[in-house]
Formats: structure tokens, sequence, C-alpha cells
């Protein structure tokens, strides 16, 4: 990652899902209610006004240090967010489906009761593996996403990114840039529900990539944006 002199990473905009997933876990359904595939949840009305809050934080940047490059997720809801957040700024977006969000195979949509009232083995299975190794039948484990943004990360030549993403890819590229171990991940990710239209960033100091911001979402209250912390359905 020497090519980097800053990284950054954004969480999409509240979702429909993110909404629906909360009700459904909130009424102890088995299932979450989302009429689309996954890559075609949009923003919610909430999930819009933060992205919009979010070009503050673009606009106001030096145009010296701002993003070389954009890289986003093929899915609705984080293409909406870029877009969104990188109006009007001279910034190219490059959508890649290496920062799609993880998939979950026969376990998709269904809430913690669904699993393990549907896939009883399956539950079991996670408990033991952890959710650094789980991998669902048909889906992906973390360390399937790891591979695939390791690869996209190495392929990078601009020195100044950001990611428009998902809630495990803020977590994992931390664990990429800060040289984690699984203990330490999973300690982060077990204390941290990664925010809607959060940023994360590392920046180039005496020849390292260091930490400058994570989860932060101090630009959302300043320009009247909500802030909401609700997981994916795929977390």
């Amino acid at each position: 990652m020497e090519q980097f002199k800053w990284l950054a990473v954004v969480r999409h905009g509240q979702s429909t899902g993110n909404i629906a997933a909360a009700a459904a876990e909130g009424d102890a359904a088995e299932v979450i209610d989302i009429p689309e595939r996954d890559a075609d949840v949009p923003l919610s009305v909430t999930g819009r006004e933060q992205a919009g809050a979010l070009r503050r934080v673009f606009a106001d940047m030096l145009a010296d240090l701002r993003p070389d490059v954009a890289l986003v997720s093929p899915y609705l809801r984080t293409r909406q967010t870029a877009a969104a957040a990188l109006d009007g700024l001279p910034v190219p977006m490059v959508v890649d489906e290496r920062l799609r969000d993880r998939e979950l195979g026969v376990l998709d949509l269904l809430t913690t009761r669904g699993v393990e009232a549907r896939f009883p083995d399956e539950a079991r299975r996670r408990t033991r593996l952890g959710k650094f190794y789980y991998r669902p039948p048909g889906g992906e484990s973390w360390t399937d996403v790891l591979l695939r943004l390791r690869s996209l990360l190495r392929d990078l030549e601009s020195s100044r990114v950001v990611l428009f993403a998902h809630e495990a890819t803020v977590l994992l590229t931390r664990y990429l840039v800060e040289g984690l171990d699984e203990a330490a991940l999973m300690e982060i990710a077990h204390r941290t529900t990664v925010a809607n239209c959060s940023i994360s960033s590392w920046r180039r100091r005496d020849g390292l990539l260091t930490p400058e911001t994570f989860n932060d979402v101090s630009h959302l209250p300043a320009e009247g944006a909500p802030v909401t912390r609700q997981e994916d359905v795929h977390a």
C-alpha cells in the first residue's frame, strides 16, 4: 500500500434494506421483507439526506488533498451515495464489483431467528467457526471478502483514494491497513456498528499509512442529517 498518501472508506447511507432488517429483527421475524435483490436495494429518504450531507466533506477539501478517484461498489445504494457525495466535484467514479457486499448464500434475507429456525446446523457451525472464517453454503466468509479487497487495493495506482462500500468493507480495510489479526478485528467488530455515511480514513505520515478517522459521522449533524447505525442485511 506504499502508493497511498490518503485512503478512505465510506459506508453507504441508510438503505430501505437497513430499515427492513431492523424491523424484522425487532419483530422476531424469520425473514426480512425486501422485494428487490440485494444489489438493487436503494437509499431511504434518510439515506439520501446523509449522502447529500457527505458532499460538504469533499467540497471543503483543498484541491490537492481531494481524492484522485472514487472506487464504488456496484450495489445501487452505494452508487447513489457516491453520486450524491461527489455531485459536481472533479472526482472520477469507477464501479468495481470487488467492493460488493458480502454474499450470504442460503442465509440470504434471514434474521438471526430465521437462521436458527431453518438452518440450525449452520447456526452452530457459524458459532463454532466465528464470523471471520464462517462461509455459508453458496456465500462468502470475511476472508473471502478480504481476498477481493486485497486484489482491488493492490491494483490501484492513485495516491488519494476513497472507497464507497459496505459495513464489512470498512472493518476489513482497517484490518489490512493497520495489520490487525483476527482477535483484534473481532474485538473492534463486536463493539462497533459502522454508521451509515461514516468516513474512516488513513493518511501517510513519516512514511507510514496511519489512522486519521474511524466511523466518523460529525459531518452529518453539522449538515442537519440524522445519524443511523443499522447493520447491513449481510452483516
